[in-house]
């Protein structure tokens, strides 16, 4: 650092201003000092900056599946947000295990990142729910319902919006005998559910021909509920897939037994992930901007990290449903 104040004929305060992005330094002082950084080659010491300022610029993101498409696409808009703020991610893989959430929040903050964003794989793990409880960094929460007691704010999505659309125009097809395969118990599976046990209520329909599977999100799940409901002597003639992983193993089932969609069966999928649009026919999905997820996250995170003050906030993000050919009317 002092050899670039010398290079730039300027105080070593200024050099160090400069590079921190204080506002009190003028353009004419920016090129000049960043002029010599980049002619002697000088890279900060970001470990050193840390210990003097109590800030590691480096921001924890808890997933629960970085194998899942949706969870790479939210830790992506994440990524990019933080980096163009100048900080780093340190990403975490909990294998959709929920004691590895618990783990890996006490690894980063072990690391001191300066705030942590957590996408769980369990809304009730009493350990997990306890070290977020704990933790003394700003909280980010995506997609889930923690106790009152997690200071935190959250991004979430309207899921009720978009399956409620979905619903509505599997019924107007004529679709009465449907499946709902969802994950395991945490805030978007609910919000599916109930929404689409709200549009057969609203219509007068039976709510005891909806036929509910629900497990984990994961391909082998999807697989096996499907496999499981098409084998029943009132099989139905709608399926709704409640993640894209579900989707997955749904699709696998679907083609090993030649069936085609949108004439033996309609189906709805959820993200409008590659599988959708490779398909044939071309799979509904009910979609939401996961990138956006992502960047709203590390957006309220920042927030934070700048002023701890800052009171909680809660972000809810629009979905909506996509109607393609993989829906039909009903079977004659």
């Amino acid at each position: 650092m002092r050899e670039v104040a010398d290079r730039a004929g300027v105080a070593m305060s200024s050099v160090s201003r400069t590079l921190s992005g204080h506002p009190d330094v003028s353009e004419a002082m920016r090129i000049r000092v960043l002029a010599a950084v980049a002619e002697l080659g000088y890279k900060p010491d970001l470990l050193a900056q840390g210990l003097r300022s109590r800030a590691s610029l480096s921001v924890g993101f808890v997933a629960g599946d970085i194998s899942n498409p949706l969870f790479a696409q939210i830790v992506s808009g994440a990524e990019v947000t933080l980096r163009e703020a100048g900080y780093s991610l340190l990403l975490t893989n909990s294998l959709v295990d929920a004691e590895l959430d618990q783990r890996n929040i006490e690894l980063l903050e072990q690391r001191r990142a300066d705030g942590l964003i957590v996408l769980l794989v369990s809304e009730h793990h009493r350990p997990t729910i306890d070290a977020l409880t704990e933790l003394e960094v700003p909280l980010v929460v995506v997609e889930r319902d923690l106790p009152a007691r997690v200071h935190a704010s959250r991004v979430l999505s309207d899921h009720r919006s978009g399956m409620t659309a979905a619903a509505r125009h599997l019924l107007e097809l004529g679709h009465r005998r449907i499946a709902l395969i969802g994950g395991q118990d945490v805030r978007p599976t609910r919000a599916r559910r109930e929404a689409v046990e709200s549009v057969y209520a609203e219509r007068g329909e039976d709510r005891a021909r909806l036929i509910v599977r629900e497990g984990v999100f994961s391909v082998e799940h999807g697989a096996a509920a499907t496999r499981e409901v098409l084998e029943l002597a009132d099989r139905p003639t709608a399926l709704i897939a409640g993640s894209n992983q579900i989707m997955i193993g749904a699709l696998q089932v679907i083609n090993d037994r030649g069936i085609e969609l949108g004439q033996e069966l309609s189906f709805v999928g959820c993200d409008d992930v590659a599988i959708a649009t490779l398909y044939r026919p071309h799979i509904s999905v009910v979609d939401r901007d996961r990138v956006a997820i992502g960047q709203t996250a590390a957006e309220l995170l920042l927030t934070h990290i700048r002023d701890p003050d800052a009171l909680p906030r809660e972000v809810l993000l629009p979905t909506r449903y996509i109607a393609r050919e993989s829906c039909g009317p009903l079977p004659a």
